[in-house]
């Protein structure tokens, strides 16, 4: 029914702010009043030595870019908390479509290390046959759709998975993950109106780090951050601290609730800090204090977490010394293996593109071999696979 007012009244959005939910505070203990969540002691504990070995993977494939032996990297320092909450309060079988900085999301659901470095050094055991760039993981048994560069595709196309599983009926939705830049692309309003009109179990997951690469929330939007834009799409929304595990778990156990049973969406917006720079191309001294990102460490989602399970007598410090151990002796040995592996076959190139391969194109490989045979002294990575001897640099004329 139309509600009609008889003088004018303007809004100006100051009416929607909006508070943020949070169950821990930074010494890990639970707020006044709040009300800890139904986890369970494997679960917390799973939830925690992801978080932790991806702290440690970042850290060491960070130096490993340092030293020239990786082309390029992102850490998710300081968001763990909000990664793999929300990935622990999913279905294991639920769709995640990630940004590029998820990687405890594959952590948590048992993605290798082994796995996690045949991608970043692009060798013959990479599911993506070595094409794309570092950190673009992907996994059919996992679940996780395969990373795209380009910011804020994968918004709408969670929102068309999530209309499948919704008539395909099996119980599931997809969760995917962004950040508060991304919500600035058109990609974002799309995808949230279709799914509110189509009702479709779809969580949409803003990691609000405070900035998009330099630029600072307060330069992206005036609003009251990225949350209050659901209500513009009849949506439900959350904001949580995402540097609380236990918060966002619970949050993302509900939103899933909203989304499976009853086929409507959800907007949960993450509140944390990128304590990294943006990636290993970005200095973020350039752009932000020191004492700014020493207020957050302060806040750090890792030490949070253990806090909480150390006193609840679920985490000890012995253990937590034998796990940084055999982590870090782990991610070392499993790294010397992956930058060793040969390429994957040059043959590789244009399969999986068509499922047969069009003459065109055949010819344009053709090309390529010929001219790899020419010049084997300039690809040697491709004449290795080609079985030519590249310890002379002479030309040779040709098909060899």
């Amino acid at each position: 029914m139309t509600r009609y007012c008889h003088q004018p009244s303007f809004m100006t959005g100051d009416e929607f702010s909006m508070a943020t939910f949070a169950l821990l505070d930074p010494d890990g203990a639970l707020h006044e009043g709040a009300v800890e969540p139904r986890l369970e002691r494997d679960h917390a504990r799973r939830m925690y030595q992801a978080m932790l070995a991806t702290r440690l993977l970042d850290e060491r494939m960070l130096a490993a870019q340092r030293q020239g032996r990786l082309s390029f990297y992102m850490q998710s320092t300081g968001e763990e908390a909000a990664i793999v909450g929300a990935t622990a309060a999913l279905d294991d079988a639920d769709m995640i479509m990630a940004q590029y900085r998820e990687q405890g999301a594959l952590m948590y659901r048992g993605f290798t290390i082994d796995e996690f470095m045949n991608q970043l050094f692009g060798n013959d055991l990479d599911y993506g046959k070595g094409r794309q760039m570092p950190v673009h993981y992907g996994s059919r048994k996992l679940h996780y759709m395969t990373i795209s560069s380009p910011l804020a595709t994968q918004i709408p196309q969670a929102t068309g998975y999530a209309y499948g599983q919704k008539l395909a009926g099996d119980g599931q939705c997809t969760l995917t993950f962004f950040g508060e830049g991304a919500a600035s692309e058109g990609d974002f309003h799309a995808a949230l109106n279709m799914a509110s009109v189509h009702r479709v179990p779809v969580i949409f997951f803003c990691r609000n780090n405070g900035y998009a690469i330099s630029t600072p929330a307060v330069e992206q939007f005036a609003a009251d951050g990225i949350a209050p834009r659901a209500i513009g799409y009849r949506m439900h929304a959350i904001r949580v601290d995402g540097n609380d595990a236990l918060a966002v778990f619970e949050a993302t156990r509900m939103a899933r609730r909203i989304a499976v049973e009853q086929n409507q969406p959800v907007l949960i917006e993450a509140m944390s800090y990128r304590l990294a720079a943006h990636s290993s191309s970005d200095d973020p001294s350039g752009y932000r204090a020191k004492s700014e990102e020493e207020t957050w460490r302060l806040k750090d989602p890792v030490l949070r977490l253990r806090k909480w399970l150390t006193a609840k007598g679920w985490w000890s410090d012995d253990e937590q010394a034998s796990e940084e151990e055999r982590l870090r002796r782990d991610v070392l040995e499993t790294m010397k293996r992956a930058e060793k592996r040969p390429a994957p076959p040059l043959d590789t190139l244009i399969s999986d593109v068509y499922a047969d391969i069009t003459p065109a194109l055949q010819r344009q490989f053709d090309d390529l071999k010929r001219h790899i045979r020419r010049h084997p002294e300039a690809y040697p990575k491709g004449a290795k696979t080609l079985d030519l001897d590249i310890s002379s640099t002479s030309s040779a004329e040709g098909d060899a």
